[in-house]
């Protein structure tokens, strides 16, 4: 599966609130840890002094880790805590986003076309709430099958639960809360290539597997 498209950035972003900005740095940082200051205010549409402060505050705050890298470079990683409080923050945007509804069918019906065009008809739906809703209702247009909606929990946990379902063919994440736990989970129970994961969750593929299934989706 590619990795979930980055933050959309506009000029609009130069208006965005303070909880916006930190979701949009911490997403940078955990897409391309050799960022530069520069990049960062580019990509953000905010003032390079702007971009500059709040990547010392991520950091002064323990939400991303300082390295430097020759020559004279710097490189930022997100911390656990940092990825903990971009789960939060993007479950926060989400719930108060105008957008959210028109882009989680978009990206829901994109990925049942995907999963139905792969033959893996036969889905679960990981993590309950207004996305998990929203996939259910999309379902009916692709010939596909949501099956059930498990709640979210450890890998042992979500094998259990997809073999209770019967023959699963894929997992499609609609997790609000701790997306990225959620993905892992699914990861370590059924593989890559049976996990689907909305672009808006902000939820990136692990290297080691995108590397594994050749960055495909």
């Amino acid at each position: 599966m590619a990795a979930p498209a980055a933050v959309g950035t506009n000029n609009a972003r130069r208006d965005a609130s303070d909880d916006e900005i930190v979701l949009g740095v911490l997403d940078v940082v955990e897409r391309d840890p050799s960022v530069t200051q520069r990049s960062v205010a580019r990509e953000l549409g905010i003032a390079l002094g702007l971009a500059n402060a709040y990547l010392k505050r991520c950091a002064r705050t323990g939400l991303i880790k300082v390295g430097q890298v020759p020559p004279r470079r710097y490189a930022y990683y997100l911390t656990p805590r940092g990825f903990a409080e971009k789960s939060r923050l993007t479950a926060t945007y989400l719930a108060r986003s105008f957008s959210f509804f028109r882009e989680a069918r978009t990206q829901c019906s994109e990925l049942f076309g995907l999963a139905a065009a792969r033959g893996q008809r036969r889905l679960a739906l990981l993590g309950a709430g207004d996305l998990a809703e929203i996939a259910g209702l999309v379902a009916r247009e692709h010939p596909v099958e949501i099956l059930g909606c498990i709640a979210v929990g450890g890998a042992a946990r979500l094998a259990a639960d997809l073999a209770a379902l019967g023959a699963v063919d894929a997992v499609v994440v609609t997790a609000l809360t701790d997306p990225r736990g959620a993905f892992e989970a699914a990861l370590r129970a059924v593989g890559a290539d049976r996990v689907y994961v909305p672009a808006l969750l902000r939820v990136r593929m692990p290297a080691t597997a995108a590397a594994r299934d050749g960055g495909a989706p």
